[in-house]
């Protein structure tokens, strides 16, 4: 919020003031156009008067939420770049009438999209949500029954609401060691399987560890790398709107 206190009041020159008394049919008339042209606008039809793109009976017209960190929100490419613009880009050149929302967070744990999914739900009232999170709580070394316990919360409220749900699967780099690794990339099919939800087995797959589909991080994908899981993700996506009603 501003402060005005701290600018100072300044007066206009008299020789200012008379130009603008001058001015003053002008101005008037200036006045009237705006008024008439907001007239006009208000006569013209409203939104839901206006041509609607024809409803695909193949697949259907709704939206794709995409949840989860910077993996989904791009961190360190243009917002077109990451995947779930790519996506929806796809999506309608095939034929398929969905909008793709990006609703990444970098940085967030699967308790912070547990903290927020019904929000997510109510407010944008999806079709479809590609749920990708968990990495975050494998680099923290969260204990992985904290990430299923949330990823099964998460998943309950999402069909709950009648939502579809695609799992994303995650691995964690090997350095973390082979127990925890390998209880972390357990937890994604055995929730698949709980909800009979599909399940895509790595999310990082076409990109993971290579240099030159990552940022220099390694961890995150450039714009090539989000091509390539583009390629990757597709034939999920395009699974699940398959299976909607």
């Amino acid at each position: 919020m501003h402060n005005h206190a701290i600018y100072p009041k300044r007066s206009i020159p008299a020789e200012y003031r008379k130009h603008i008394w001058n001015c003053r049919p002008l101005i008037a008339l200036v006045l009237l156009v705006a008024l008439l042209a907001l007239v006009g606008c208000s006569e013209s039809p409203s939104a839901d008067a206006q041509p609607k793109p024809q409803r695909d009976t193949a697949s259907g017209f709704g939206t794709i939420v995409a949840v989860g960190d910077s993996l989904t929100a791009g961190y360190g490419v243009d917002e077109g770049e990451a995947y779930p613009a790519l996506l929806e880009k796809q999506l309608l050149s095939d034929g398929h009438f969905y909008r793709v929302v990006n609703a990444g967070i970098s940085g967030e744990t699967s308790s912070g999209v547990l903290s927020r999914i019904e929000w997510v739900i109510s407010s944008l009232n999806p079709d479809i949500i590609i749920l990708e999170t968990g990495a975050n709580d494998g680099l923290r070394g969260v204990d992985p029954q904290v990430l299923e316990k949330n990823l099964d919360q998460i998943v309950k409220k999402i069909k709950a609401n009648g939502t579809r749900v695609l799992l994303a699967g995650m691995k964690l780099p090997p350095n973390l060691g082979p127990v925890y690794t390998a209880r972390f990339a357990k937890v994604y099919p055995k929730i698949a399987s709980k909800h009979d939800i599909p399940l895509i087995p790595f999310f990082l797959e076409p990109v993971a560890g290579d240099t030159r589909y990552n940022l220099p991080d390694r961890l995150h994908p450039n714009a090539e790398g989000y091509r390539r899981i583009l390629s990757y993700l597709y034939p999920y996506v395009l699974e699940t709107i398959k299976q909607m009603p």
